[in-house]
């Protein structure tokens, strides 16, 4: 027999925070600003600068408007976490199982910020080289 607690009270979550639907835009825009930063020197390079930034608005602008249709159109219950606090405390269904929302946020946004730091640093070490 497991001695291990189980909470019954926690919050279980079936869509993600507001808050970090705005950590990834603004991982988003840093990616693209260290692109612009580190290898915006005019010419052909900016013309696929414009591109990428073009791609990376879409990426981000598609899910923005199919989730406010979504919310428009969904009838929300009584059991919104009202708090990034009691957000995070609790849980998220991933539709395969349940994950604590810390392992949720951590798994969502690792690639990203691994992504925009790294464009970060390749920023860096052009603008040192050049």
């Amino acid at each position: 027999m497991s001695t291990e607690r189980v909470p019954h009270n926690r919050y279980v979550s079936h869509g993600l925070h507001p808050h970090v639907y705005l950590a990834m835009v603004g991982l988003a825009a840093w990616y693209a600003l260290s692109a612009w930063i580190g290898f915006g020197d005019g010419g052909y390079t900016d013309y696929l600068l414009v591109v990428m930034t073009g791609f990376i608005i879409i990426s981000v602008a598609l899910p923005a408007i199919a989730g406010r249709l979504w919310l428009r159109h969904h009838h929300r219950s009584g059991t919104a976490a009202h708090s990034f606090e009691d957000w995070i405390a609790g849980e998220f269904d991933t539709g395969q199982g349940r994950v604590s929302a810390k392992t949720a946020l951590v798994e969502l946004l690792l690639p990203l910020a691994a992504v925009a730091f790294g464009m970060t640093a390749f920023a860096i070490v052009a603008r040192l080289a050049g």
